[in-house]
């Protein structure tokens, strides 16, 4: 009987494990730790209770000690040499900038870029713009004159 449980803590680390390896998202990785942990009871004739204490204390250690490399990870965020363009002024480039064609150009530290207003509204060739934020690749602007 003892085979059949090692067998089962077998199956279930390689399941999480490949769990873990399919997400990409540290969801599973303490508890296919936990799970080969609990093969050696299981081995050494020890109860399902001693078996399973022992899944749930590695699980919980493994986790413990990797949470804060966890957290690291989570709280980075990437940030590109465009959100420095925030703030920014630069000039409408084509005939004008409106959101509801899809049309609009400015040109910003030497760049050319698209452009959006976030309220919907036009601005005119030549106007000069301030840039308050990006989404996607389009930058989001509003007229200063």
């Amino acid at each position: 009987m003892t085979t059949w449980f090692a067998v089962f803590w077998l199956v279930l680390a390689i399941v999480l494990g490949v769990l873990e390896a399919v997400t990409v998202q540290l969801v599973a990785v303490w508890f296919a730790l936990g799970s080969l942990a609990a093969i050696v009871p299981s081995l050494m004739g020890g109860s399902v209770w001693a078996q399973f204490a022992a899944f749930v204390f590695v699980s919980l250690l493994a986790l413990a000690a990797t949470r804060p490399f966890v957290q690291k990870l989570k709280g980075k965020q990437v940030h590109t040499n465009a959100d420095s363009l925030i703030g920014q002024v630069g000039v409408v480039v084509s005939d004008c900038v409106d959101p509801s064609k899809g049309m609009g150009r400015i040109m910003i530290a030497g760049q050319d870029w698209a452009a959006i207003t976030e309220d919907g509204s036009i601005i005119q060739k030549d106007e000069h713009v301030l840039v308050k934020g990006i989404t996607g690749v389009k930058l989001i602007v509003e007229s200063i004159g």
